[in-house]
């Protein structure tokens, strides 16, 4: 057994008191569904932005982290863009202002607020319920595996093979870890919702604190009088047209990995990069978690400052954690054990092979605990999302409009655990979906963008349009992977985008637009800037003083400020751990300034309601 006494003292501890905040909270979930959905709108920003960093802190998206800073060193920082991370700054510079003034339960429900409810409306309402529940399921099936396969190096299933009454087949080992502690997570976020979920993750980013700052501190210590033995640039925040990072002399077989990675050239990779982000920024968030979150928020201020709070505890955190474990893989590569069964190099096994090799008794239990958290909190909030669009989106609005408080208590305890099994038989036969399933996930956020940019800003868009906009999407997305076998995803995405967009265009041209007192009401209530003049001409005919948004300019400099100081504040922790004090001084001085110019231009102009 890899692990000590003290450290399953730690892990135990951790399970229980997650699973006592779900007991505790149980009671005031079950008041109404606003308090079990969202919390009822009464919890703080900040507990909001930390419940949202540490689902972010995810544990597969760390692992892939780990093994790119390992291999492309600074330049690393830069590919999370993929996601993209700077949606946040999106989100808290406009976005989540608008997103929170609709007063909607869930994404699902924003479209009857943007679109009304006629017959191309609820299309546009159903499509997006499909996308949702999808996308939680994909992320759930797989995320508990992901789990499993990690709590398995450290917990062989023969230690524990004689105090169990029966036994489990060697490919199903980590199936079994992952339902097990999957129950946790099923325990405390149904019983006791959104506020449960919250004051949990609080709980576990405290935790994911503590276990980075000890990693780093160790890479620190292990790395004073020593040179890392990387090739030249890897210490580099810039690029040029090639990433021009070669490891034949060091470890060559890394350069074979940059090659499947197919990154190169940079220049045109970041490029596609930066501009499908910078679209999918503006499409503002998927319907899950994070779009929970956000309607979850007391007001569209408090909205704001909880997307801002995220890029602060969550950043520097998951990076000290990231570059102190890959300065410890850099100095002990030799040592680790990152062969897989067939004999080749996997770097995503850097994180747990430092682990076993550098943490002692006690904190090995703190960083299982800090990984096990990252994932019970994704999977917990997935499942609230999951649930919200059961019950607010199906059962409340096509099965029974009229339920009782007691009714929805039921339906939310019975949704999410059939979501859980869903998920579970969906994960236990991996081997046969992984690849439709993940191929259908990827379809899905492939297709999402063109039309949920122009639900913000074109007001002639209607329902017809999102709903074959993200038919178009999807559908092309999930044809042109067969097309392009060979090709990165990102390369054949404009062209994923044209399609979506021609479904969008033509799906509104060709049918009535959207009422005129719904796209009013929308305009009034959200204020979003854009190709809104004929709407808002109408509401001048009912009211001359209304101002329209006139804050486009605003914005996108806050953007632009708020992309420099994630950048700076993620590159800071980066350049401490790997001992830089003059790249350390310079990214804390850009950081600073930033935070000066967003507290004039951003902070001080927030809305006060």
């Amino acid at each position: 057994m890899k692990i000590q006494l003290l450290d399953g003292i730690v892990i135990i501890a951790y399970l229980l008191i997650i699973s006592f905040i779900g007991f505790i909270m149980k009671e005031k979930a079950k008041r109404s569904k606003n308090d079990y959905m969202l919390g009822g709108n009464s919890l703080p920003w900040w507990m909001l932005g930390i419940s949202n960093a540490s689902g972010m802190f995810d544990i597969s998206g760390t692992l892939w982290m780990v093994s790119i800073m390992f291999i492309y060193g600074v330049k690393s920082i830069w590919l999370p863009w993929l996601w993209p991370v700077f949606n946040q700054v999106f989100m808290f510079a406009y976005l989540s202002i608008w997103l929170r003034r609709s007063n909607a339960s869930t994404g699902a429900e924003w479209m009857l607020t943007r679109f009304g409810t006629g017959p191309d409306a609820m299309r546009s309402h159903k499509i997006i319920v499909a996308f949702a529940l999808l996308s939680c399921l994909g992320f759930m099936a797989y995320g508990f595996i992901g789990l499993g396969k990690f709590i398995e190096i450290f917990i062989p299933f023969q230690a524990i093979q004689p105090y169990l009454p029966f036994t489990v087949p060697a490919s199903f080992t980590a199936h079994f870890y992952g339902i097990i502690f999957t129950l946790f997570a099923v325990l405390y976020s149904i019983m006791g919702g959104m506020t449960s979920i919250v004051w949990a993750d609080v709980v576990q980013y405290a935790l994911m604190f503590l276990g980075s700052v000890s990693i780093a501190y160790i890479a620190i210590n292990e790395l004073g009088g020593q040179t890392l033995p990387v090739p030249d640039g890897w210490f580099d925040l810039s690029f040029g047209w090639n990433l021009g990072i070669d490891w034949s002399n060091i470890i060559p077989e890394v350069n074979t990995k940059i090659k499947e990675d197919n990154f190169d050239p940079f220049g045109v990779f970041f490029s596609l990069m930066a501009t499908k982000g910078i679209l999918a920024s503006l499409a503002g968030p998927a319907p899950n978690y994070d779009m929970q979150k956000i309607l979850s928020a007391k007001s569209p201020r408090e909205a704001a400052l909880m997307n801002m709070f995220v890029n602060i505890v969550l950043l520097p955190t998951r990076y000290l954690m990231i570059i102190g474990f890959t300065v410890l893989g850099l100095l002990y590569y030799k040592d680790l054990n990152i062969q897989t069964a067939a004999g080749a190099l996997d770097f995503e096994r850097i994180l747990p092979s430092a682990i076993l090799k550098f943490a002692p008794a006690g904190l090995m239990g703190l960083f299982l605990v800090e990984l096990m958290a990252a994932f019970i909190g994704t999977f917990a909030g997935t499942l609230n999302a999951a649930q919200a669009y059961i019950v607010n989106d199906i059962y409340l609005k096509s099965i029974k409009p009229a339920a009782s408080n007691q009714d929805i208590s039921r339906m939310n305890y019975v949704s999410g655990i059939a979501m859980v099994a869903i998920s579970i038989v969906l994960g236990i036969f991996a081997k046969d979906v992984n690849s439709i399933l993940q191929w259908i996930v990827g379809a899905l956020y492939g297709g999402y963008i063109a039309a949920n940019v122009l639900k913000w800003h074109w007001w002639r868009f209607n329902g017809s349009g999102f709903f074959w906009g993200m038919f178009a999407g999807i559908a092309s997305a999930m044809i042109l992977p067969t097309v392009f076998s060979n090709t990165v995803p990102l390369y054949y995405f404009p062209l994923i985008l044209l399609l979506s967009l021609i479904g969008c265009v033509a799906g509104s041209l060709l049918t009535p637009p959207t009422d005129i007192n719904v796209l009013k009401s929308f305009y009034k209530t959200v204020r979003p800037w854009g190709f809104w003049q004929p709407v808002y001409a109408e509401v001048l005919k009912e009211n001359p003083s209304f101002e329209r948004n006139k804050d486009f300019g605003k914005d996108m400099f806050n953007v632009v400020i708020g992309t420099i100081a994630q950048t700076a504040i993620t590159a800071l922790p980066v350049f401490v751990v790997l001992l830089k004090p003059q790249h350390s001084i310079i990214s804390a001085l850009v950081l600073a300034m930033c935070v000066l110019i967003l507290r004039k231009t951003w902070y001080q102009k927030l809305p006060t309601d």
